[in-house]
């Protein structure tokens, strides 16, 4: 387990700032013992409640062609049909998956292959189960296309506590399956269309694990 890169910045000037107030109101109102525990004790919660958020653990990275991976921690909120208007144009399955700020928030891929499109959203911070979500909320999208040919997009959107979304891949980039290729900041969501061939081995409200959970096999 390691602390991811997104975090480090924040998490030491927390850690400066924290022991700042600690260190100054020690020195101010030495006296007064419950209220320097009571802010210690709410200084050490708060910083471990972060350093959670950011935490990255290792995993080994899945290679199976036939299998399409979970590209993040989390809950299984929708499996539907859909029609996928931004790049695909055409009907998919659509799998879901909803981040709480307890999960880990790396974001993975869950095929290998090259990314074939990629653009960044501006847009809204509704909340992540909202149904205008996907396609309002600031978000990313991204197509991978496998060495068979065959195409998944995949959706980061922010939501009302998650207002950082952060990627690393551009139009062209290679990626292994379970690959990092984003992250996104306190939580929100994950969305994956799937080809209608696909069969999907998640259900609603199951858990998650990014690169590790396969969520749908490829025919």
């Amino acid at each position: 387990m390691t602390i991811h890169r997104e975090g480090r910045k924040l998490l030491f000037w927390m850690l400066i700032i924290l022991a700042a107030i600690n260190f100054g109101l020690n020195r101010w109102i030495p006296e007064q013992d419950t209220i320097l525990n009571v802010v210690l004790l709410l200084s050490v919660v708060l910083y471990l409640i972060v350093l959670q958020f950011f935490r990255s653990p290792y995993i080994k990275l899945p290679n199976d062609e036939k299998l399409v991976f979970a590209p993040a921690d989390g809950k299984v909120v929708v499996i539907e049909e859909t029609l996928e208007e931004e790049y695909l144009n055409e009907r998919r399955k659509q799998v879901s998956i909803f981040m709480s700020p307890i999960n880990v928030h790396v974001n993975r891929s869950p095929i290998a292959g090259i990314v074939e499109y990629f653009k960044y959203h501006p847009g809204k911070y509704l909340v992540a189960w909202h149904p205008k979500s996907s396609f309002e909320n600031e978000r990313t999208t991204m197509v991978i296309k496998n060495p068979n040919g065959v195409k998944i997009l995949v959706r980061q959107i922010a939501g009302a506590l998650a207002r950082r979304i952060k990627w690393y891949v551009k139009e062209g980039t290679p990626l292994a399956q379970g690959g990092e290729f984003g992250f996104i900041k306190f939580g929100s969501r994950v969305d994956i269309f799937l080809p209608l061939d696909a069969e999907v081995l998640v259900s609603i409200d199951e858990k998650t694990k990014g690169g590790r959970t396969p969520i749908a096999r490829l025919k």
